[in-house]
């Protein structure tokens, strides 16, 4: 599911301002990582390290301000960057637990981030699940790192973004629908860099209606 060891970067997204990678290309999981410049800072987000990311993080605009994460769960490699970097790992002030799991100073932060306006998509016990969007409203970038992507396992038919599976019966439309990024950026496959707000609006719209195709798919893949 997770790859380990010396990760291999393969960027999966980049244009003026970002740029994108997964550092282990053959996982199931296909954990993605960004970084994006904003107003002259340069904010890594849910990063996993591997060779030739500092050079990937580099060729962007102004120096590093931080690390983000933006899941509760993914902590991954974002204190050894954060650290590397001489930086905080910035951490939603509403959310709990992962902050004391990081091994590098940390940083809290509300509604706003940088120039980036910080969307709470979940807060919730059951499941366990605290996740916070991106939106680089000038720029027309949004990140989700969990509830949409792109991964295998998140989409099916003819679906260019797709809703997790857990959430497949309760879409986030309350924090989601209404926005109209150029493109969306995602926690687990490459990004839908053209025409982000239809495919967003078309994910939540069928999320419901195409569970059954999905939850078929993923036994399928399990039964082999």
């Amino acid at each position: 599911m997770k790859g380990s060891g010396g990760g291999d970067p393969v960027v999966i997204d980049e244009f003026d301002g970002g740029v994108g990678w997964i550092a282990y290309p053959d996982e199931t999981m296909e954990r993605a990582s960004h970084a994006l410049s904003v107003d002259g800072d340069v904010w890594v987000l849910d990063p996993v390290d591997g060779d030739g990311v500092d050079d990937l993080i580099a060729d962007l605009e102004g120096d590093v301000a931080g690390v983000v994460v933006c899941l509760d769960r993914h902590k991954r490699d974002a204190a050894a960057i954060a650290t590397r970097h001489d930086v905080p790992v910035y951490v939603p002030d509403w959310m709990t637990g992962v902050a004391t799991k990081l091994d590098a100073p940390v940083e809290r932060f509300g509604r706003e981030l940088g120039g980036l306006r910080a969307i709470t998509i979940r807060d919730s016990s059951i499941p366990p699940w605290q996740e916070v969007g991106l939106l680089d409203e000038d720029g027309g970038t949004l990140y989700v790192p969990e509830s949409v992507g792109t991964s295998s396992y998140m989409r099916t038919g003819g679906e260019t973004l797709g809703v997790h599976p857990m959430l497949r019966l309760f879409p986030p439309r309350r924090a989601l629908s209404g926005l109209s990024p150029e493109r969306v950026l995602c926690g687990h496959g490459a990004g839908v860099t053209e025409g982000g707000a239809r495919a967003l609006a078309d994910a939540l719209d069928s999320s419901r209606g195409n569970a059954p195709g999905l939850y078929v798919k993923a036994l399928g893949s399990v039964l082999g």
